[in-house]
């Protein structure tokens, strides 16, 4: 018998606003349909639900931030997007991105969507949603992956509800907080710009504050963060702030302004960043005293004195807290492990002397506070001269008590008065003001967001491909909280967490990695109060092992015990052994003491020790490139390749077979391990290049060779890469021995590019770039000017010549004394090397006014006109170098002397050696500078200096301004001094040379400049308008957490000698021979990975 089917079928429309088909939720929205006639038939649409998740579908979602109206940061810009997608399918598994519409992201909707996104309220097919806050409950879709800072993983009361949502979908979640590198460290934070914003803010702040106290500050003028178009243009009117403290000072009565700095962290460095662009001098905290007792003298002797600079204070847990037993002393481990043993000293020691407090430090409610409301009373009843706190933290109720709420970004400021414990919301009347804007970094949207995409779109396709959480690297799994409908192994203490107020940070604790050989480890005690916790997962991390979290159950207060179980393993079992009783020690020196009536606070238990199988690990084979020296240039390249593909292709997990190693090979074997230090595919070698065939067994195991020697090295090594076959980069100027070589690099269908640095490099792509977009347009090239500089930052230009060295100085003296010829408006112009000086004239760059600046024309220009294609149209060609204004004039004096003269000078030739002293009397001396006193008293300082001054004026050539400016620099630079010059001096130029290298190098923590300007004015023969193209670079040295400097010199050399290394790799070049960076197909790739890497060029045209 024939079974009959009868089937009724639905029909549905789409919502508004979404796609055809789907519900608010993503789900088929069915409805009805009549039609026509008396009869009501329904047409069915047969849906076949499927248990499959959209994770790992490769499709994107970004959502609009909704949670505060300041909120226009982005985890990824538009150019992450496109190179997300550009590089998509296999490589990066991003195949779509879908963004929510926002009008009032930093990116607007339109570059989205030039960058290949879709544009959708609707994110239901995306398997991948991030954004940067938490979002509203009701967006939270069923079944993908989520990415935000959820603040859930301490059990915060306030996002619980948030979490049982994630859970309910079954949502993966993934924290920024908890993505962590092998160092422990935060991967994705804004700490940095917090600081910046932070302090700019206050500032602005600040100069409303005086101006109620009756005095007006350059700070008036500052606005807030976020009404400069960038943070290089808040950087530029801070500078301007303080070039106008710098010239005509601060008003006594408010002075000395002292600003003291909690902490030495991201968010201490960024305000401090900001703090040094302001004439200050640091001092450590024992001297704020000292200072305030002079200048307390000071006022009483000269009330309308102008002060000219500001003091900065870092301090840190040593300065804020002593041991209550005053036998003994400070000790960071027994203060962490035993708070209570100490006694709160802040503000005795250092608010009594503070202005401004920036506070910037971490605080736990078991640690004393940094101020508390009665301390505070106390200090304004005594004339404490603060003015106002710059709460960076936003802790509420922490460290600083009266903070009792935060404030917004349109109202940044309370004013708390403590007489009454009163607070108020204008800047007039009794009291303090306090910023406590919780959400800072926005200020700074385009800047933060590019940072923080940076980091994150390496990590994107990784979530965008995972199914499972077993595809992903380590560092992804441990910042996964939940997933599945589960919270992960890692996260499983949080339900017991909701009930107590004790926090937990797992940020250390990793999933275990396959293990040969693992145990369980039970720990019980004190284990987050007394931070004995962290030690435990320390020692397991140092000798190598891993461990798993298995269990946790915390104390609801300091008084109860904690208790954890840990799956701790490793490789083999003396390593494993070594973590047991390293561990077994800790519990030893913790286990208490009866008699002492001293508590336990760990108790340790080991289980029995389980092999387990493993699978074998497989070198991972890649390209190699062999980097030649050991200089500060190296290691930023090395960084640089080492990272790749992380860096460029977006999206490398643990599997990836592309890495790049990266080999450093110096004369000096501690050299190269230097450079290496830290960065992974990186490997130390010794090497003398003059051993060609050491060097031809090295070069043949590599794919390209980098080369930061010294120039006259490179034509050596790239005969034997030439032999090889094997590409060359080097960031020197090409020369006529490697001009020599192009016909056989070509023959031998080999690269060697060079001039890929700064100054040459850098400039060559800029210049190229701009010159072919105007002749791609019909225009002409009508003037050509470039000017560049390594330059000291402001906050370091503290010498008379505003110039510091970062190596040897005699090189740069002598670049003083070449010759330059140049173009201008049609006329050859030479200027010979001994008038070099006298040829510089100012300069102000529109999108940096506050830089006073000098130019020197730098060698032949006009070779630069037939590289670049211009000689012909182009009636002005000029390349300068840059310098700080006043530089110049006082080189030249210097020149006038005889200091520069490199000839060996009899004086210097005695075993009896003169004193500088004596030595600058005879230069003066041959120079017929009549003297009528040779044996001057030093001390008497102000005698001394006119002498020198009339002296110099009788040279006659220069001002008397520029004389007194010459005998600064003399004296800074200890000329004048009688100690006697060392043997190895033999001239002028030497003794100068040894001094400069002593004096005006950069100190502990101080930053370099790179800045470089390019103008290229295109006039049109149909008549459009003349047009100035400006492209400007300014990058400045970066200071890391550990004081380590790397200098934005070698960092704007050596990554672009890295970036044609990788070009090369990839064979990106397809030109042979002996090559500038010169071509498209150089300098387009080049220049987009520059800016992707960080170091950025502005451009802007003018009509």
């Amino acid at each position: 018998m024939r079974m009959r089917r009868e089937v009724i079928v639905f029909i549905w429309r789409s919502d508004r606003g979404r796609r055809a088909g789907t519900s608010a939720a993503g789900r088929p929205a069915l409805r009805p349909v009549p039609r026509k006639g008396t009869e009501m038939t329904f047409v069915v649409c047969v849906t076949v639900s499927s248990n499959d998740t959209l994770l790992g579908n490769g499709v994107v979602g970004i959502l609009a931030e909704t949670c505060n109206m300041w909120e226009r940061r982005a985890p990824l810009n538009p150019s992450h997007c496109a190179r997300l997608l550009l590089r998509g399918g296999n490589r990066t598994r991003v195949n779509r991105i879908i963004v929510q519409p926002s009008t009032k992201r930093i990116h607007h909707d339109a570059q989205y969507e030039d960058a290949g996104c879709e544009i959708s309220e609707d994110l239901s097919e995306c398997g991948l949603i991030i954004g940067i806050k938490q979002p509203k409950l009701e967006m939270i879709l069923p079944d993908r992956a989520y990415a935000f800072f959820s603040h859930t993983h301490k059990a915060q009361k306030e996002n619980m509800p948030l979490l049982d949502k994630i859970l309910e979908e079954r949502v993966s979640l993934f924290d920024y907080e908890l993505i962590v590198g092998d160092d422990g460290k935060r991967s994705l934070a804004f700490g940095n710009f917090a600081g910046r914003a932070g302090l700019i803010d206050f500032l602005h702040g600040l100069g409303q504050r005086y101006l109620s106290l009756g005095y007006s500050t350059p700070f008036l003028s500052l606005g807030q963060s976020h009404m400069y178009p960038s943070l290089a243009a808040a950087k530029a009117a801070v500078i301007a702030v303080g070039e106008e403290i710098a010239t005509f000072g601060l008003p006594s009565g408010i002075c000395p302004i002292v600003f003291v700095f909690t902490g030495l962290g991201n968010v201490s460095q960024g305000a401090q960043e900001i703090f040094k662009l302001l004439p200050h001098t640091f001092v450590d905290a024992e001297k704020l005293p000292e200072i305030s007792a002079a200048w307390n003298l000071s006022k009483q002797s000269q009330s309308t004195k102008r002060v000219f600079q500001l003091y900065g204070c870092v301090v840190t847990s040593r300065d804020m807290v002593s041991h209550k037993d005053p036998t003994r002393h400070f000790d960071k481990a027994d203060y962490y492990a035993h708070p209570e043993h100490y006694a709160p000293v802040f503000h005795e020691r250092i608010a009594p002397y503070a202005s401004v407090i920036v506070n910037c430090m971490y605080w736990e409610r078991r640690f004393p506070r940094l101020l508390s409301i009665d301390q505070l009373q106390q200090l304004m009843k005594s004339g404490c001269p603060l003015v106002g706190i710059c709460d960076i933290t936003c802790d509420i109720g922490g460290s600083v008590e009266f903070v009792d709420k935060s404030t917004s970004i349109e109202k940044p400021f309370f004013r708390y008065d403590p007489s009454n414990n009163s607070y108020h919301d204008d800047m007039e009347g009794d009291g303090v003001i306090c910023l406590a804007v919780d959400i800072l970094p926005t200020e700074f949207s385009k800047e933060a967001s590019q940072h923080f995409g940076n980091i994150l779109s390496k990590f994107v396709a990784s979530l965008a491909s995972m199914k499972q959480l077993v595809e992903l690297p380590s560092y992804l799994r441990r910042a996964c909280i939940a997933h599945d409908g589960r919270l992960t192994s890692l996260y499983e203490y949080i339900p017991r967490m909701r009930k107590t107020m004790i926090d937990l940070a797992p940020a250390k604790a990793n999933p275990s990695p396959d293990k040969k050989y693992s145990t369980l480890v039970s720990l019980s005690g004190h284990l987050f109060d007394k931070f004995l916790i962290n030690e435990a997962l320390d020692i397991i991390e140092a000798a190598g092992g891993s461990f798993q979290l298995v269990r946790c159950e915390v104390g609801q207060s300091i008084d109860d015990t904690s208790y954890s179980e840990l799956e701790v393993g490793a490789d083999d079992t003396a390593t494993l052994d070594k973590i047991i009783d390293s561990l077994t020690s800790l519990a030893n020196a913790h286990g208490g003491d009866h008699d002492a009536r001293k508590e336990t606070e760990l108790a340790l238990k080991i289980g029995k020790v389980n092999e387990c199988g493993t699978g074998d690990t497989v070198d991972k084979e890649g390209p190699k490139v062999l980097i030649l020296g050991a200089g500060r240039v190296c290691r930023p390249a090395a960084q640089f390749l080492a990272s790749y593909p992380d860096i460029c292709s977006y999206g490398v997990d643990d599997n990836n077979t592309d890495q790049i190693h990266v080999i450093v090979a110096s004369l000096y074997q501690k050299d190269a391990e230097e450079i290496v230090e830290g960065i992974k595919n990186a490997t130390a070698t010794q090497l003398d290049v003059a051993d060609i065939g050491s060097l031809s067994d090295l070069v043949s195991q590599v794919e390209v060779v980098v080369s930061l020697l010294p120039a006259s090295f490179h034509a050596a090594i790239a005969r034997v890469c030439i032999e090889l076959k094997k590409h060359m980069v080097t960031a020197s100027y090409v020369d006529e021995s490697m001009s020599n070589l192009k016909q056989a690099a070509t023959g031998a269908g080999v690269t060697i590019l060079c001039e890929m640095g700064l100054d040459p490099g850098i400039d060559h792509m800029m210049s190229m770039k701009m010159i072919d977009e105007a002749h791609a347009r019909n225009g002409k090239v009508k003037a050509f000017t470039s000017f560049c500089g390594g330059l000291p930052s402001p906050a370091a230009a503290n010498n008379p010549l505003a110039y510091k060295f970062s190596w040897n100085p005699a090189g740069a003296v002598r670049s003083g004394k070449n010759p330059a010829v140049y173009k201008f408006l049609g006329e050859t112009i030479h200027v010979d090397g001994s008038s070099l000086y006298e040829s510089a004239k100012r300069l102000r760059l529109p999108g940096l006014p506050a830089f006073a600046l000098e130019h020197l024309p730098n060698r032949n220009s006009l070779i630069y006109g037939d590289l670049y294609g211009i000689s012909k149209e182009a009636s002005t060609i000029y390349r300068a170098t840059l310098r700080y204004e006043g530089f110049s004039e006082i080189m030249a004096t210097l020149s006038k002397i005889g200091f520069f003269d490199a000839a060996n000078h009899p004086l210097l030739q005695d075993t009896n050696r003169p004193t500088y002293k004596g030595f600058l009397d005879e230069l003066l001396n041959a120079n017929n500078i009549s003297t009528t006193t040779t044996n001057l008293n030093i001390e008497a300082s102000g005698g001394y200096d006119d002498e020198l001054i009339a002296r110099i004026l009788s040279l006659g050539h220069c001002k008397e301004d520029i004389a007194v400016k010459t005998v600064k620099t003399i004296k800074f630079l200890g000329l004048h001094e009688e100690i006697q010059i060392p043997k190895d001096c033999s001239s002028a130029f030497d003794v100068i040379c040894q001094r400069m290298e002593q004096r005006m190098a950069y100190g502990h923590n101080e930053q370099d400049m790179v800045l470089l300007h390019h103008e290229v004015e295109v006039e049109y023969p149909d008549g459009r308008p003349t047009e100035k193209h400006q492209a400007t670079l300014l990058e400045f040295g970066k200071v890391e957490n550990g004081g380590s400097t790397t200098t934005a010199m070698a960092l704007t050399v050596g990554v672009p000698a890295a970036i044609g290394a990788l070009l090369l790799l990839e064979n990106k070049v397809q030109t042979k021979g002996v090559i500038r960076p010169l071509e498209p197909e150089i300098y387009i790739p080049a220049l987009e990975m520059l800016e992707s890497s960080g170091i950025k060029l502005a451009e802007r045209v003018e009509i």
